[in-house]
């Protein structure tokens, strides 16, 4: 039997179980620049069309209404990599009538929904606290979803010095 060394990984193909050619990555991106493939890169970036679509994937028909929730973020961001972000939303938190979930969104990140969290009336309060990466300047959405089913929301504009989520061309 051969013995494998590390110069084997720079090989085109390997043989896997049962004698099965196995062509490694080197191997897949020859074979497609070879054919003339290539990929087909999309921009990382959300659109405010995108981010509405995807907050009526959490709310469906119904219209946010502005109140209840708060969010906290800096007008104004040096370094997009590391936002402080806290959504508090006014809620007593009892069996009946408590915060079902908090969904924020961003208009100009690659994805446009940012984060989201379920809660229940055994959270005690209704408030989250993280940081989050914000791609460029724009506008920051949270919308919290009651038990009753009603939605509530507040929006914060940012303004980013340096932008997150980004990749070199």
């Amino acid at each position: 039997m051969p013995q494998h060394t590390p110069a084997d990984t720079s090989k085109v193909a390997q043989r896997g179980p049962a004698g099965a050619i196995r062509p490694n990555r080197r191997a897949f991106l020859a074979a497609t620049a070879g054919a003339g493939m290539a990929l087909v890169v999309r921009p990382a970036r959300a659109t405010p069309t995108s981010m509405a679509v995807a907050i009526r994937r959490v709310v469906g028909d119904a219209q946010p209404t502005p109140g209840k929730v708060r969010l906290n973020l800096p007008p104004l961001v040096e370094n997009g990599n590391t936002v402080a972000m806290t959504v508090s939303v006014e809620s007593p938190m009892t069996p009946k009538d408590y915060v079902k979930a908090i969904h924020v969104f961003a208009e100009q990140n690659p994805l446009p929904n940012v984060v989201s969290v379920q809660l229940g009336p055994r959270a005690g309060t209704a408030e989250i606290s993280t940081r989050i990466r914000l791609a460029d300047t724009q506008t920051v959405i949270a919308i919290c979803e009651m038990s009753d089913g009603s939605f509530w929301s507040d929006t914060v504009n940012v303004i980013i010095t340096l932008g997150a989520c980004l990749e070199d061309s």
